[in-house]
Order: structure tokens, then C-alpha cells, then sequence
């Protein structure tokens, strides 16, 4: 007789939640059962961002962000169509307000079109304003296949196939540690007792360098948490763009900038600022948490990377300590918004990697320790590329294994 294959999934954010469909895809008599601490799904990062669906325009053509998001955004419409999640192919414009962002302009078109990016061009200022009339700019990178979607109702809806497939999903459980055992193995401590399993694969976000290190993986790389603020406009403004517009992105800092999103509900944000989190998943008021904010500080990686980003950080600061200051960054292009009212949203909470020697992770980290594979490293756009994510992790576990898959 043939023992079945048990694996466990722990996180249930939209990663975890796509390596679920794609085990029972691909491993259809394996028992799988899914863990998530929070007794809710989408809980941290899946819940908090943007809902934007990024085209690939920024990474380093080869690496497994570039790969993997345009494969994400194929398998993400395709599954928004076959699960009638709405899916807004509204656009997206990367404007420049001088010479010098003119220039970067240049290198993301070039990444772009290295990366396979459909209908990608680089427009003049009075192109920009056909497209988006409210907007300033002096040229301006069109992305029109950029789209926004509501990403926890993916995860909703991901799950809810699992668990008709027959996946065991266990919320308000917590996975403490994994041990490898002899004979190839797998103990998984909870909070509920311990299990086996023959494979476990962790998709843990803002405890994935803890969980990693408990479980007898690498300490690097380790996660430093950055917020990001969203604010929310009045509704007159809803309609203010057409798309996304987002200001060029200075190569020296790991993050996009403030712009305009517009959600699939049809409300208009601003946002994200990005600056240190004194907590990994605290979302309202002051945000600290002891334990997490001496992590940071006895990080001597962050120390290294907060003396070289000095200038960003100071720059960011007056955007955390002002949202009017926040509005007038926007407004230099859409000036229409500069006296616009708006509401707080929750904060995000962004899961960034950092390696020893005070660098920022770009790419996406994946760790095989023995039968236990830890996702290490999955920021933007993680949640755009988690369908093919799940693919290249479920390909690598089955691969290692000699498992015969389902094609």
C-alpha cells in the first residue's frame, strides 16, 4: 500500500494560498493541509497593498521578478475570468518632471521591452495629457496593460477551491517551528500539538526570516519591515485619471513612490510612502512593538543600509509627519488634488529582505533546506507574480522529490 503524501503550506496570504491550487493541480492525491496564524485569511501583506497588477516594468530582465511576473499576470486575468473576480486593465503612465527622470525613463522602457512588456512606450508630455488630461509631465513611460484587482477576495476565492478539493484549512493556528527528521520527514510544531509531513513549504511574508531561522535555515536573509500610509480622496475625485500615474523611481532607493491608484471599487488613492515599520504587523496608531523594533536595531545589515539612505529616509520623514505634504508630492502630477480632502486608510506593511552586508534584496528568494522550501523574499510584485510563484515552487518541490506530477 502507498502511503499518501501529506504536505504542509504555512501562510495563508495569497502565496500560500496559490501554492495550495497548485498542489492540488499538480499533486491531486496528496493531503495538503494549509496554516494560517491569524484566524482570517489575507490577513498582513495580501490585505494591504494597492491591488495593482504590475506589468514587469522595473526588474532586471532574467531574474525570477521578470520571469515570474509576466507569467503572474497571465495566470492572475485568467483566473480573475474563470473565478469572475473584477480585473481593470486601466493603464498605467510612469511620468517625469525633468530632464534627469526623462533619462531613467529610458532605462525602465529598456527593461521593459527586454522583459516582454506588452504595448510599453515612451510619450511626449502631450501625449500624456491625451491619455490622462490631469496630469503634468514632460514625458512619460504608457504602460496599458497595467490592471488593479482586489487581491484578497483572490485569496478568498483561491482557498475556497482548495478546501472543495479537499485541503485541510486550519486559521488561528500557528506553525512555531519545522524539524527535519531521519528517514526524510517533516515536524511541524504548532500551537496545537505537532504533525508529520513529507514536505512542507513556507510562505510566511513578515515572519518568514523568523520561521526560516527556527527551522535550522540560514539567519540571511533577514527582514526588516517598512510601512507604507494610504490615504483615501473624496469621491468627487474618483474619476481625477483615467489609470495609475506614478512618478519615476530613484534607482538608489528599492521603492516606487508616492502615486495614484485607483481601486477596483472605484475610489481613488494616494500612497504608499515607504519608511521603517516599528512593527511587523501592528497597522493603526503608533504602530511599535518592542520585540520587533530591537530586531531592527540589533540588525547590524539595517545599520549599514540606514547610513547609506540617509537622504531618502529624511525625504520620506516629511511625508510620514505631513499628509498635506504627502498630497502636494502627488500633486506635482495631478495638480487638481492639491486641495483635495482625504481619509487615512490602514497602513501597509511591507516584508523587505536584507542581506548581511546592508543590502536590500531585489529579487525574489527562494531556500530548499533538505524537503522544507522557505519563500525568503517576495515583496512587489509578489502578490502580481504569486500564481506563477506557486508554479516555480510546486515545479522545484516536485523536481527534488522525483514526484510524478499531473500535467
Amino acid at each position: 500500500m502507498v502511503e499518501t503524501r501529506r504536505v504542509a503550506v504555512v501562510g495563508g496570504g495569497i502565496i500560500g494560498a496559490a501554492v495550495v491550487r497548485e498542489l492540488n493541480r499538480r499533486l491531486p492525491d496528496a493531503e495538503v493541509v494549509l496554516f494560517e496564524k491569524e484566524r482570517q485569511l489575507a490577513a498582513h501583506q495580501t490585505g494591504h497593498n494597492s491591488g495593482v497588477v504590475h506589468a514587469g516594468l522595473y526588474y532586471e530582465p532574467g531574474g525570477l521578478k521578470a520571469r515570474l511576473c509576466r507569467r503572474g499576470v497571465q495566470l492572475m486575468r485568467d483566473y480573475a475570468a474563470e473565478r469572475d473576480i473584477p480585473y481593470e486593465r486601466c493603464g498605467k503612465v510612469v511620468v517625469a518632471l525633468d530632464e534627469v527622470e526623462r533619462g531613467r525613463l529610458e532605462a525602465i522602457y529598456d527593461r521593459a521591452t527586454r522583459n516582454g512588456v506588452p504595448g510599453v512606450r515612451l510619450i511626449s508630455g502631450g501625449e500624456l495629457r491625451e491619455l490622462e488630461p490631469e496630469a503634468r509631465g514632460i514625458a512619460a513611460l504608457h504602460s496599458p496593460e497595467t490592471a488593479i484587482i482586489d487581491y484578497a477576495a483572490v485569496t478568498r476565492a483561491l482557498v475556497e477551491d482548495a478546501r472543495r478539493a479537499g485541503v485541510d484549512v486550519r486559521l488561528g493556528v500557528e506553525v512555531l517551528g519545522v524539524d527535519a527528521e531521519s528517514g526524510g520527514r517533516v515536524r511541524v510544531r504548532t500551537s496545537r500539538g505537532d504533525e508529520r509531513f513529507d514536505n512542507v513549504i513556507a510562505c510566511a511574508g513578515l515572519q518568514s526570516d523568523r520561521l526560516a531561522r527556527r527551522s535550522g535555515a540560514a539567519r540571511s536573509p533577514s527582514i526588516v519591515p517598512f510601512f507604507g500610509q494610504y490615504l483615501i480622496l473624496e469621491p468627487r475625485f474618483r474619476d481625477i485619471t483615467r489609470g495609475l500615474v506614478y512618478p519615476v523611481p530613484d534607482p538608489k532607493y528599492p521603492f516606487l513612490g508616492v502615486h495614484l491608484t485607483k481601486r477596483v471599487d472605484g475610489a481613488m488613492t494616494v500612497g504608499p510612502n515607504a519608511f521603517l515599520s516599528f512593527s511587523r504587523e501592528i497597522y493603526r496608531g503608533l504602530g511599535i512593538d518592542v520585540r520587533d523594533a530591537l530586531e531592527v536595531a540589533a540588525d547590524p545589515g539595517f545599520w549599514r543600509f540606514a547610513a547609506g539612505n540617509l537622504a531618502g529616509a529624511r525625504r520620506e520623514l516629511r511625508g510620514v509627519l505631513s499628509a498635506k505634504k504627502f498630497i502636494k508630492d502627488a500633486a506635482r502630477y495631478v495638480p487638481a488634488i492639491e486641495d483635495a480632502r482625504y481619509a487615512r486608510l490602514p497602513r501597509g506593511i511591507r516584508a523587505q529582505a536584507l542581506d548581511a552586508g546592508g543590502r536590500l534584496v531585489d529579487d525574489f528568494v527562494i531556500q530548499h533546506v533538505g524537503p522544507v522550501t522557505h519563500l525568503r523574499n517576495a515583496p512587489s510584485p509578489g502578490a502580481t507574480s504569486s500564481l506563477a510563484i506557486a508554479e516555480h515552487i510546486v515545479g522545484n518541490v516536485i523536481e527534488r522529490n522525483g514526484l510524478v506530477p499531473r500535467r
